[in-house]
C-alpha cells in the first residue's frame, strides 16, 4: 500500500505544477484516487482460496483482471483439473467475465473454488427409474439400468474418458469431452444416437436438453440439434439464423437460443413455445429466458418481459403485461411463472392453481429478495427472513403449519411438492407433501448446521458444516442414502436436481458428489 501510495503521489506531484493544484487539492485528489478511483487500474488484492475439503492457496489478483483468470490460477494452485465455480464466503458465484473490482473482492476475502466431482443422472421411463450414468472423479463414466434407455454404456465406454459434463434427455444420454467432442447412447428416439451430427460436434459448449432431443452450442456460436423434431431435436429451419448464440433454455418439447445481440431464436414443438413469431418483434436486448414446462418467458433489458408458447402454462401475460415493469427476476412452476420487480414486489400469471395468481398475498409479497417453485407452488423470503406461499397447498403452497417456524429463513429448495428452507442458525423447516419430502421429522435432529440442501423429484439432500449428508422423503428418489453413506465420507457437497416436464415423465436427476 505504501509503494501504490508513492507512485500515485509521484505522478499527481507532477500534475499538481502543470495544473498549478494547490497542496489542499493536491490531497483531496490523491485519497479519491487511492479510495477506488484511477489508480484502482495499478491495484492489486490478497485473496484465499478454499477446496471444500480445507486445501487452500493464497494469491495476489490485479484489480483490473478477470474473474476467470483468478478461478484458473487457483484451479493451477490447486491443482483442479475440472470444471469448477468461484464462491464468496456468502455463497454467491463470482461472475467470471467481471474484473476483480467490479466483484467487489477485497484484500482479505475467503474464497471456495466449488468442484463438481461426481455426476449422478438418471432417466425415467414410465413408472421405474430407467437407466443411470455416473460421472466420476477420473473423467470416466459409469452406467447401469436399462439397456435401452442408456444403461448399458459398453458400446461407446471407449470414448468415454476426460469427460466435463452429463446431459440427460427423457432417455438418452450426451457426455460432453474436455476436447470438445461429444458421445452419446441410449434411445435413439431421445438423441442416444447423434452419428448424423457427429462431425459437427466439435468445440462444443454447452449442452441443454428437451424431453427427447439435445442442443449443443459450439465455441464459434453456432448449434447443433439432434433427437426427435418434435422435441426440437432438427433445427434446419432455423439453422442460419442460429449465428452467435450464448445460451439455450428448454421447455418440455422446444428451445430458446439468446444470440449475442439479444435476440431470439426457438425451434421444437410449436405449442411449447417452439414458434415465437407472434413476439419476434419485441424478442430484442433479451437478457434472461426462464422455462415452464410449455411456455417461455423472457427479460429485456429494459426489465419489460416478453412471453409464449401454451397460454394455459403461462405462455400469455397479457392480463398482467402492465405490471410487468422492471423485472428482475422470474422463476416457473409447471405452468406458472413468477417475477420479482425491483420495488421487490411480485407479478405472477399461468395457471391460478399452480401459483399463477397470488392475490391472496398480494400484500404480503413486499421486499421479496427470492422466489422458489415446486412443481404447482412457489414460495418467496422476504428481506426479514420470513416466507410467504401460494399455489397449490398440496405442493407447498400453504405453509400455515410452520409459519411460525419461518423466521431468518436463508435458502429455500423445492422437491415436486414440497419445501425445504434452511433458517439462519443452520435448522430446517420443510412443508408440503410428505410423501415428497415435506415431513422431515425423522430425521429432524439431525438436521444441524445445514449448509446447503438440495432436492429431487420426491426428497432431499441436507449439506452439513462437518460435510455429512441428512436425507430424507421417498427412499426411490434418494431419501433414503444409508445403502451409500459409504460414499459420503468426506462429502462436501451433493447435488441433486430434477427439471421437472411432466406430472408422469420426469427428465432427470443429477446428483454432484464434491470428494476434493
Amino acid at each position: 500500500m505504501f509503494m501504490q501510495r508513492e507512485l500515485v503521489y509521484t505522478g499527481l506531484s507532477y500534475y499538481a505544477r502543470v495544473c498549478g493544484l494547490t497542496l489542499r487539492e493536491l490531497n483531496n485528489l490523491e485519497v479519491f484516487l487511492l479510495a477506488g478511483g484511477l489508480a484502482s487500474s495499478f491495484m492489486s488484492i490478497s485473496v484465499d482460496v478454499y477446496l471444500l475439503s480445507g486445501k487452500s492457496a493464497s494469491m495476489e489478483v490485479e484489480a483490473d483482471a478477470s474473474v476467470e483468470s483468478l478461478k484458473h490460477r487457483a484451479q493451477s494452485e490447486l491443482k483442479v483439473a475440472r470444471c469448477a465455480q468461484l464462491l464468496k464466503s456468502s455463497g454467491e458465484v463470482l461472475d467470471g467475465a467481471k474484473t476483480v473490482t467490479q466483484a467487489k473482492l477485497r484484500t482479505g476475502d475467503l474464497l471456495t473454488l466449488h468442484v463438481n466431482q461426481v455426476q449422478l443422472k438418471a432417466v425415467r421411463k414410465g413408472c421405474e427409474w430407467a437407466a443411470f450414468a455416473a460421472l466420476l472423479g477420473d473423467g470416466s463414466v459409469a452406467t447401469w439400468g436399462d439397456a435401452v434407455f442408456g444403461g448399458d454404456g459398453s458400446a461407446v465406454q471407449d470414448r468415454l474418458h476426460d469427460v466435463q459434463q452429463i446431459q440427460a434427455s427423457h432417455g438418452a444420454f450426451a457426455a460432453m469431452l474436455a476436447d470438445g467432442s461429444v458421445v452419446t447412447w441410449g434411445d435413439a428416439d431421445c438423441g442416444g444416437d447423434s452419428s448424423a451430427v457427429q462431425e459437427q460436434l466439435r468445440d462444443v459448449q454447452q449442452i441443454q436438453a428437451s424431453t427427447s432431443a439435445f442442443a449443443a452450442i459450439l465455441r464459434d456460436g453456432s448449434v447443433v440439434g439432434w433427437g426427435d423434431a418434435r422435441s426440437g431435436g432438427d433445427s434446419t429451419a432455423v439453422q442460419d439464423q442460429l449465428r452467435d448464440v450464448q445460451q439455450i433454455q428448454a421447455s418440455f418439447n422446444a428451445f430458446a437460443a439468446i444470440l449475442v445481440d439479444g435476440s431470439v431464436v426457438t425451434w421444437g414443438e410449436a405449442g411449447c413455445g417452439g414458434d415465437s413469431s407472434a413476439v419476434q418483434e419485441q424478442l430484442r436486448d433479451v437478457q434472461q429466458i426462464q422455462a415452464s414446462t410449455s411456455a417461455f418467458a423472457a427479460i429485456l433489458r429494459d426489465g419489460s418481459v416478453v412471453t409464449w408458447g401454451d397460454g394455459d402454462y403461462g405462455g400469455d401475460s397479457t392480463a398482467v403485461q402492465d405490471q410487468l415493469r422492471d423485472v428482475q427476476q422470474i422463476q416457473a412452476s409447471y405452468n406458472a411463472f413468477a417475477a420479482i420487480l425491483g420495488d421487490g414486489s411480485v407479478v405472477t400469471w399461468g395457471h391460478a392453481r399452480s401459483g399463477g395468481d397470488c392475490s391472496a398475498v398480494q400484500e404480503q409479497l413486499r421486499d421479496v429478495q427470492q422466489i422458489q417453485a415446486s412443481g404447482s407452488a412457489f414460495a418467496a423470503i422476504l428481506v426479514d427472513g420470513s416466507v410467504v406461499t401460494w399455489g397449490d397447498a398440496g405442493c407447498g403452497g400453504n405453509s400455515g403449519a410452520v409459519q411460525d417456524q419461518l423466521r431468518d429463513v436463508q435458502q429455500i429448495q423445492a422437491s415436486y411438492m414440497a419445501f425445504a428452507a434452511i433458517r439462519g442458525d443452520g435448522s430446517v423447516v420443510t412443508w408440503g407433501s410428505a410423501a415428497h419430502g415435506g415431513d422431515s421429522s425423522a430425521v429432524q435432529e439431525q438436521l444441524r448446521d445445514v449448509q446447503q440442501i438440495q432436492a429431487s423429484y420426491m426428497a432431499f439432500a441436507a449439506i452439513r458444516g462437518d460435510g455429512s449428508v441428512v436425507t430424507w422423503g421417498d427412499g426411490d428418489y434418494g431419501g433414503d442414502s444409508s445403502a451409500v453413506q459409504v460414499f459420503f465420507v468426506g462429502l462436501l457437497n451433493w447435488k441433486m436436481m430434477i427439471p421437472v416436464k411432466d406430472y408422469f415423465e420426469y427428465v432427470s436427476m443429477i446428483k454432484s458428489v464434491n470428494l476434493q
